[in-house]
């Protein structure tokens, strides 16, 4: 099988790369050839250097060539997709497009979610752009037998700490914890979520490849452990060798000082979700969720000591979370002074 990957380094997608080589798949990437493959333990696939949004010169780059699969983790915005069907109708037996988890319907008005769940989200334009994605893979693959298969991931981390406050792909978080800062977690912390190692992804994304059944269904591909926010901070400080210093703000609260948190919380993590995987267990018999979060997060921590370029420090990721704790204690004051 010869696959395509657009992208193919990232935090989601280099474990399926690495799951598809291991089985002896003949992978290409098409990418702008700036990451160190080997540093995201990537070996014998095969570079196209080319950048997807440059549709003329993809086409140079592709030139003649067929793939079994192509799946694209970098698209966003429905012209994305629009582009993409132009580039590879009658050029692949599917097409993969990585959506998103947080398109699911915010508020949630039932916490177990399965992919019948409305599709919905106010407060996120990134989730409804994700949404037009989607309908845009729908309405080729209904109106003109595009081979669309949908691909929800939520908070997938091998790469980056999953974590809703406190960085993403730099270190600052870690080093805070390690220092004795306070950190940020949204509401009372008792809300519940998961949090799915990119391996245990893997298995299951690679497992739809050429499976001629999940063409024109959609799939959410988690962990079955559910944490509270509670647990997956204190679990990450534990990790990192220190006792955490968790600082509760409603995340109301945060949404109205930062715009940014009306999508990160109010639009996907201040919500319970708890994923049923039933389906993606249906089309790949035997998957499961393997790798346990207090496990999964040491392989993350790992990853970052052992080069110490990884190990960023963002003064902005700081000063942030100084600034929420700082507003929420002067409103809590003044508050309790009337």
């Amino acid at each position: 099988m010869n696959i395509l990957f657009i992208g193919g380094t990232g935090n989601i997608s280099a474990a399926c790369v690495r799951l598809a080589l291991s089985e002896g798949h003949d992978v290409f990437l098409l990418n702008r050839g700036k990451r160190d493959l080997a540093a995201r333990g990537i070996r014998d696939a095969t570079t196209l250097i080319g950048d997807i949004n440059d549709e003329s010169g993809t086409k140079n780059v592709l030139g003649d060539s067929t793939f079994d699969i192509v799946a694209n983790f970098v698209a966003f915005k429905p012209t994305d997709i629009e582009r993409d069907i132009r580039l590879f109708s009658g050029r692949c037996f599917q097409y993969f497009f990585i959506s998103s988890a947080s398109a699911y319907e915010k508020p949630l008005r039932h916490p177990f979610v399965t992919e019948s769940h409305p599709l919905k989200n106010p407060f996120w334009e990134y989730s409804r752009d994700k949404i037009a994605c989607e309908e845009a893979c729908t309405r080729a693959y209904r109106e003109n037998g595009f081979p669309a298969v949908i691909i929800r991931p939520s908070l997938t981390y091998e790469t980056v700490w999953p974590v809703a406050i406190g960085g993403w792909d730099d270190f600052t978080l870690i080093d805070r914890i390690r220092r004795g800062g306070e950190i940020v977690v949204h509401g009372d912390g008792t809300s519940l979520w998961t949090v799915t190692h990119s391996e245990d992804f893997a298995r299951g994304f690679n497992g739809l490849l050429c499976n001629t059944a999940a063409i024109g269904h959609s799939f959410h591909i988690t962990s079955d452990e559910v944490l509270t926010w509670n647990q997956i901070y204190t679990t990450l400080a534990e990790a990192a060798g220190a006792a955490p210093k968790l600082v509760h703000i409603p995340s109301d609260f945060l949404a109205a000082i930062n715009d940014w948190e009306r999508g990160n919380l109010l639009g996907d993590k201040a919500h319970s979700a708890i994923f049923d995987n039933t389906k993606i267990k249906r089309f790949v018999p035997g998957f499961h969720a393997t790798i346990p979060f207090h496990a999964g997060i040491r392989r993350t921590l790992a990853w970052f000591e052992a080069d110490a370029s990884r190990r960023r420090i963002i003064p902005g990721v700081n000063q942030t979370i100084d600034g929420y704790i700082s507003a929420w204690r002067n409103a809590f004051s003044t508050l309790h002074k009337k």
